[in-house]
């Protein structure tokens, strides 16, 4: 069992008769340990893609404080033979980023955590470019552990379906590569053009990621490691 930093909710990646749990920090001690005891006392299931039983019973004990959104979706992990990032015009974080960048927020970053994801303090990130503005970001979205790091990507409308989410996530995975570190890619069941990503990039398939969280659209939507978080 482990704890994601920020957050309040849990989240169960499951394999064939495995599965792991992860409760946020923001939920309360004896939440969490109710929460620790039923997902013990829940067998795994053996199709990782069906809700397991430790679901049902994390979400009635998170229910009792506040509502909850339930999303699962296959999970991945990068490959050694991931196809290298295209000739597009990317940025990365382990490479100094422009001055220019600085005022090409795309919008949908707090000013303050913009600043704070060009610095690096909250992750690796790749992005291209198209005419000095990100139109396709991937970062990482959770901090890193050392055993592992997962990607977020996002495209801006307009945009998608020109191959920039492949690109993005590939240029991530250059980045982390040599950390040896495993990295994964997980998406919802309902968005194909995501899996079309992973797809594109020849990711392995690992199982499902099942995740509970609070149906506030303002929820989350800061990264955990954001100095916002502490103000």
């Amino acid at each position: 069992m482990g704890r994601l930093v920020g957050r309040y909710g849990v989240t169960i990646a499951a394999a064939p008769g495995s599965h792991a749990l992860w409760i946020g920090t923001e939920v309360p001690a004896a939440a969490a340990a109710e929460l620790a005891a039923a997902f013990a006392a829940s067998a795994p299931a053996l199709d990782p893609a069906e809700p397991p039983l430790s679901l049902g019973r994390c979400r009635r004990i998170l229910e009792a404080d506040v509502a909850i959104e339930q999303h699962g979706g296959p999970s991945f992990v990068f490959s050694d033979d991931v196809p290298p990032s295209s000739g597009l015009c990317t940025e990365r974080s382990d490479q100094p980023a422009r001055d220019a960048l600085r005022d090409a927020n795309p919008g949908n970053w707090q000013p303050d955590e913009w600043a704070e994801l060009l610095d690096g303090r909250l992750g690796p990130w790749a992005m291209v470019l198209d005419g000095g503005r990100p139109v396709s970001i991937c970062h990482t979205p959770e901090p890193l552990t050392e055993i592992g790091a997962e990607c977020g990507v996002w495209t801006l409308p307009g945009f998608r379906g020109r191959g920039y989410a492949a690109a993005t996530a590939a240029a991530w995975a250059e980045i982390l590569r040599p950390t040896g570190r495993l990295l994964f890619y997980s998406t919802d069941a309902s968005n194909r053009s995501s899996q079309r990503v992973a797809e594109r990039l020849h990711l392995r398939p690992i199982g499902w990621t099942w995740r509970l969280c609070v149906c506030d659209p303002g929820a989350g939507s800061v990264h955990p490691l954001s100095s916002l978080r502490r103000r």
